[in-house]
Formats: structure tokens, sequence, C-alpha cells
């Protein structure tokens, strides 16, 4: 069986694709964003690819790939296009992979199914990535329970951003879910800044462990 972890958020556009890139790094694993919606600019994929350090073949290509930057569901309509869960599938790889959702968990794929439905399926254990911002701890508060209320196992937290500690001291008290580390804001953003962060920044037995 493929060893897979799944990192989703609390929100979209709060660093999940850099926070995988760098774990998919370290790991020396591969990385699958399975619906990319929004193909304009630089893809989440070819963020990965730019920035893990992985060889070649490691990053694997979309199942969906959706022209609009709106919601899969909403971007898959506008393509013509149907989601099919099933397609979803795991697949079978010889080393750890890094699975990256879009945006948060109750983000819809279709009129039926949202990405939690997905990872509930899985049943892959999931590190969540929250912001450090104000309304944080509102965020990954109902987040967690979320995971939960479906028996999703939880890793752990990644914060991204500037260090707010009562915030995230907050939220680990409150949800008894412990925090892995933080990644902070990187100027420049490289493979190397990258792994450094992610090396001196968190706590990776957990996840390896896994």
């Amino acid at each position: 069986m493929t060893k897979g972890i799944v990192i989703t958020g609390t929100d979209t556009g709060i660093g999940k694709t850099v926070f995988s890139a760098g774990l998919a790094g370290v790991l020396d694993g591969f990385y699958w964003k399975p619906v990319q919606s929004g193909l304009d600019e630089e893809t989440d994929s070819e963020v990965v690819e730019r920035l893990a350090g992985l060889p070649p073949g490691r990053v694997l290509p979309e199942v969906y790939r959706l022209r609009s930057p709106l919601s899969p569901h909403r971007s898959a309509e506008l393509d013509g296009v149907a989601i099919e869960a099933a397609k979803l599938s795991l697949p079978a790889l010889p080393g750890p992979i890094v699975i990256e959702g879009a945006g948060g968990l109750m983000v819809p794929l279709n009129r039926q199914t949202k990405f939690i439905d997905i990872f509930q399926q899985w049943q892959l254990p999931v590190v969540l990535c929250a912001r450090t911002a104000l309304g944080t701890i509102n965020h990954t508060l109902l987040s967690i329970e979320a995971l939960r209320a479906r028996s999703i196992p939880i890793i752990g937290i990644a914060f991204v951003g500037d260090e707010v500690a009562d915030s995230q001291k907050t939220i680990v008290e409150f949800s008894g879910v412990p925090q892995l580390g933080r990644l902070p804001y990187l100027d420049p953003l490289t493979d190397e800044t990258l792994r450094e962060a992610m090396v001196a920044g968190f706590d990776l037995a957990p996840i390896a462990g896994v």
C-alpha cells in the first residue's frame, strides 16, 4: 500500500503548496495534486517541481486540469467536465506521496461530493495547514472538528506565516492537535531556502513515522 499524507488547509492561498513542496522534498517522495483549478499562471504542480528538488517524474500529473481559478465544481462545469470521485483513486508508488487538496476541506468537487468526502474514503493521515493571521483560531478549530467528525486521522498542524505565539498555542490547547512547526515567509523562496526552513522549523518525526 502506498504511504500517503494529505495536505489540506483552512482556506485557499495560505501556503499549502509551498509546504507540500518542502515536505515532498525532505521526504524524498512523490507529489500529487489530483485537481488543479486555474491554468493561466504557474500551477501548483509546477511550483512543486520548481521548489521540491525532486528527481524528474516525482510530481504526478493531475487527474483534472481546469481552466478557471474557481472552486473545482464550478470550474469543471465551465469546462464541460464532470469530476468523478471514482477517478481519484490512490496511485501505487514505491515511496511516500504528498497529496495536496484544493482550498479547504469543504470545497466541492461536484454537486454531490466535497474534498473531505474523498479524504474520508482514503483514510490517510492529514496535515492541516493554517495561517497565523487574525481569524486562524476559528478557521482551524472548525477544520479540526470537521476532520474528527469523519474520523479522518490528523497528524498535526503546520502554521504558515509570521510567529503569533498566542494564537498558535490557543489552537493547540483547544484542539489537542500538536503543532508540527511553522513555515515563515521566505525571501528569497528557493528550493534551498525552503528545505532549510522545513528542517529547522518542523518536527518531521510524526510525519515520517506514519
